[in-house]
């Protein structure tokens, strides 16, 4: 008779305030990139699920939008109920900040997260701080102020300490079969997933000239064998921010539209033929259908 092989297998929020390293983190965990980053504050709309499988465990870590606590349009009220909801219902919370310390804006949302729900600081960013005493300075401190499970002081970008924060994660875990197939990396399909790489490319190639309101609506998407033929619609809200995406000579738009490629190709595995062009939905982004038929 077989001996049966105990698994483990829970859902782990990642949580903290806008650009801590939250989906650069995620993608390092999960080992591919599926969460879309740049500079911008609330980059990440979705509530997205990246899966890693290792060995008896199975890592179900969920990302959200930072929780935005100035600038409370539909929106961004919507994105931070979103957190409010995978809050209530993780069994474990991966609490993200930067390792010098903690922020007013930190505590803010810390005290979000409910108190019974074991909870992991994880001190981000470890290599921008050269002096290691001041790091091990910040520990002391913050395990005399706060009561966390755990602290793992980790760099997402140069995947320092991440196999130390997964074997902490796993202790917290439930006994409990797989949920999905070990090789699966997340559960959004590749539609959702070309339509965040534009985005993404978007906010990278356009600095501070497009604002936050632009999102991107896929009208159609084929395969043919190992090709994926995908067209999409960057949706802008006003008539002036067309030409800030199109640039001179179509060039910025072409840009955006081969670097995006190159990412889906990498994603995907396969030849992608992208076709992109700009429209404009006048206050999409305070219109609850437009939000809907967005998925926001």
């Amino acid at each position: 008779m077989s001996e049966h092989k105990i698994t483990r297998c829970g859902t782990i929020a990642i949580v903290g305030r806008p650009n801590v390293g939250k989906s650069t983190l995620l993608n390092y965990l999960v080992g591919s990139k599926i969460s879309i980053t740049s500079k911008k504050a609330q980059t990440t709309r979705y509530q997205l699920l990246g899966i890693q499988t290792i060995d008896d465990t199975q890592f179900l870590f969920i990302d959200t939008p930072g929780f935005q606590l100035k600038h409370l349009n539909l929106m961004n009220k919507g994105l931070n109920k979103t957190v409010h909801q995978v809050l209530s219902d993780v069994d474990v919370v991966l609490f993200v900040i930067e390792s010098r310390g903690m922020t007013e804006e930190d505590q803010a949302v810390m005290k979000l997260i409910p108190k019974d729900r074991p909870t992991i600081l994880v001190m981000n960013k470890v290599d921008l701080m050269k002096d290691k005493n001041a790091l091990l300075e910040q520990i002391k401190t913050m395990s005399e102020t706060y009561t966390f499970k755990a602290m793992v002081p980790v760099s997402a970008k140069k995947n320092k300490h991440l196999d130390h924060l997964l074997s902490t994660v796993r202790d917290f875990l439930p006994e409990q079969p797989f949920i999905y197939g070990e090789d699966e990396i997340t559960d959004k399909s590749e539609r959702f997933l070309a339509s965040e790489i534009i985005r993404e490319k978007i906010f990278r190639l356009t600095g501070q000239e497009v604002p936050y309101s632009i999102a991107v609506e896929i009208e159609k998407f084929e395969v043919e064998g190992n090709l994926r033929r995908i067209f999409a619609a960057i949706i802008v809200d006003k008539d002036s921010q067309k030409p800030m995406l199109i640039g001179k000579d179509g060039e910025k738009l072409k840009q955006i539209s081969t670097e995006s490629r190159q990412d889906m190709e990498e994603l995907f595995g396969g030849k992608v033929w992208l076709e992109t062009w700009v429209k404009v939905k006048s206050g999409w982004s305070t219109d609850q259908r437009v939000l809907k038929s967005l998925g926001l």
